[in-house]
């Protein structure tokens, strides 16, 4: 494609409620199989329930409608000019979630009660003007059967979640024939919890809680993108190249700009000091039942490089 033109799709869903599961009674059964245990015995994953839906859902109890994106930032698929985003000469297929802005437009991402010119999120929670709030609680119920034990059960829930700036950016790479990609995710929410229950005695473990969850994840960038395959065995591959190594000469021994070539100095400089190519976890507090752990962050990670392949554990 020579030339992209268009504003591409919006999305947005408003008093949006989505609640799906497992109902054996009337025939309703969301399972996930194929898939085997490293001892070679089959793995069933039943999923109970999964829901996205408003602020204050008492863990899933209580399932109200929640507004998604709005129509000044929205939701979008587009095709956009590789050219803008440091890919030269390609057409990128995007899918986003409403862009961040001004920090003193929009509004804290973590607070559930944030208001207006509190941060740099465009999602808004609940207020009086918008009772359904733009920040869904998220969560998932699953029991796991592992070799005809489906003693297992997980609980995952996460309230005012908030995904703003996320997308994922894809692309042919011709010389090597593959799909090409980017993948930044950030992922707010004030609280992350997960807990395991019996299901035959309906008795729960103790709740590990995450409060003030924050992680803004990137894989793949314009220097070092993430490609995307799949081998002759029918598994998926996910690889980030390794960085390409300087000339012999081309940085200077003093590694100043001076010194070496300017254009390879320049590669280096951008790669190990942009922002947008590091990716950070922060918990504000971590707690286990009653007991408090306190903080924790990771920042910075820079991925040097990065391969995940699927097996077939088969026999």
């Amino acid at each position: 494609m020579s030339e992209v033109d268009g504003a591409g799709i919006g999305l947005v869903l408003e008093d949006f409620k989505f609640a799906h599961g497992t109902d054996v009674e009337n025939g309703r059964i969301f399972k996930i199989g194929g898939i085997k245990s490293s001892a070679g015995e089959d793995v069933e994953i039943v999923v109970n329930q999964l829901y996205i839906a408003g602020a204050d859902s008492n863990y899933g109890e209580t399932l109200n409608p929640v507004n998604l994106g709005r129509l000044v930032n929205p939701f979008s698929i587009d095709v956009i000019d590789g050219n803008d985003i440091g890919v030269p000469d390609k057409a990128v297929l995007q899918f986003a979630a409403p862009t961040m802005v001004d920090p003193a437009e929009g509004y804290d991402c973590m607070n559930a009660s944030a208001t207006a010119g509190s941060g740099p999120c465009a999602s808004r929670p609940v207020e009086a003007g918008l009772p359904q709030g733009e920040r869904p609680d998220i969560g998932m119920q699953m029991n796991v059967n592992v070799g005809g034990d489906d003693s297992a059960n997980i609980n995952i829930h996460a309230q005012s979640a908030v995904i703003d700036g996320s997308y994922l950016r894809l692309w042919g790479d011709n010389e090597r024939r593959q799909m090409v990609g980017q993948f930044k995710l950030n992922f707010y929410t004030p609280e992350l919890s997960i807990n395991a229950c019996d299901q035959q005695t309906a008795e729960c473990g103790s709740r590990i809680v995450m409060r003030h969850f924050a992680l803004e994840l990137a894989l793949g960038n314009t220097l070092q993108p993430m490609y995307l395959d799949v081998d002759g065995t029918g598994n998926f591959l996910i690889e980030v190249a390794t960085i390409r190594q300087p000339a012999p000469g081309a940085i200077g021994e003093d590694g100043l700009r001076e010194s070496s070539d300017p254009a390879a100095w320049d590669f280096y400089e951008d790669y190990y000091t942009n922002p947008e190519y590091r990716s950070s976890l922060t918990v504000g507090n971590l707690s286990v039942g009653d007991r408090d752990f306190g903080s924790g962050r990771i920042e910075g990670v820079l991925i040097q490089h990065l391969k995940i392949q699927t097996k077939d554990l088969a026999p």
